[in-house]
């Protein structure tokens, strides 16, 4: 569906993208992830046909970007991280604006705005204004304008910032929903929605793919946390010295209360894990419990990341 081959990009002298190559299946929805700065904006414009890449090649449905950026754009429906909408709008209008501005034919568009009024849950308001409308709304009528003249590549930029915790819920079972009709790509900081909306996720780091794959794939490549509760005072764990063991890649700790320290460290192997426990024990610490931490989303993206600049 998606096809991203070697795409660089040069602004003057400074890269924005270097040799950048992804794809994504139809009926995909894929989490875009990067620091500030890291690419992405840049890679969703080349995407959209807005930005030409410096090298390289996008491919969308078949259609070559840089050849035919016009029938590109007709595949592709965008929302920015602030929804084009005019408030002065009904939303029923807005949505059939946006569907005749992109090419669908007029026979075709009142029955394609009532489809899209029911699958964005937005019926109930179709002849409201936009200015009257609350925050939540509007992000729905923005999504609804994006697929409006049924793209085959829907691209969110940050679709749920704002939003409060209901509304978080009901936008991820919007998106989700989507994936029946649409290919999806989303751009977020928000690491919980990607988590719990995305079938694969891509990550860019300094204008570069670093990893993409599942969130349980990338998670296996994270050495594994351990945590361990022991008897101790909080000020012994920075005389042990315990950080410059063989194998410690990450190591924090703190007071657990009754006595007790709570340690996580990250270990680079199992003969490093029982060299940590067993240097524990030797240097006075009452080993109480020892357990594997599950490596979520935020600990795999700040390890893909470590390093960068905020």
């Amino acid at each position: 569906m998606i096809e991203a081959t070697g795409v660089s990009k040069f602004y003057g002298a400074r890269r924005a993208l270097s040799d950048v190559s992804f794809s994504i299946a139809a009926g995909e929805v894929v989490g875009f992830l990067g620091l500030n700065g890291a690419g992405k904006t840049t890679v969703l414009k080349v995407l959209c046909g807005l930005l030409v890449p410096s090298s390289g090649k996008v491919t969308v449905d078949g259609v070559d970007g840089i050849e035919a950026p016009r029938e590109l754009r007709k595949r592709i429906g965008f929302l920015p991280d602030r929804p084009p909408l005019f408030p002065e709008m009904t939303v029923r209008q807005m949505v059939a604006y946006a569907a005749r501005l992109c090419g669908l034919p007029a026979e075709r568009v009142d029955r394609r705005v009532a489809e899209v009024l029911e699958l964005c849950g937005i019926a109930e308001v179709a002849d409201d204004l936009i200015e009257w409308l609350s925050h939540g709304y509007r992000q729905r009528v923005g999504i609804a304008i994006a697929v409006a003249h049924e793209p085959k590549l829907v691209v969110l930029d940050e679709p749920i910032s704002g939003l409060d915790p209901a509304q978080i819920v009901a936008m991820r079972g919007l998106i989700r929903g989507l994936k029946e009709k649409h290919t999806v790509l989303i751009s977020s900081h928000i690491l919980s929605e990607i988590s719990h909306t995305c079938d694969r996720i891509l990550v860019l780091h300094q204008g570069r793919m670093v990893a993409q794959g599942t969130e349980a794939t990338l998670a296996s490549g994270v050495s594994p946390l351990v945590e361990i509760v022991a008897r101790g005072q909080l000020a012994d764990v920075a005389k042990a010295e315990l950080a410059h063991l063989e194998g410690v890649a990450e190591l924090e700790a703190a007071d657990a209360g009754d006595g007790l320290v709570r340690l996580r460290a990250r270990l680079a192997s199992d003969a490093a894990r029982e060299l940590f426990v067993a240097t524990l024990v030797q240097r006075g610490f009452g080993v109480r419990t020892v357990g594997d931490v599950e490596a979520g989303l935020e600990s795999v993206f700040l390890k893909l990341t470590k390093g960068a600049e905020a």
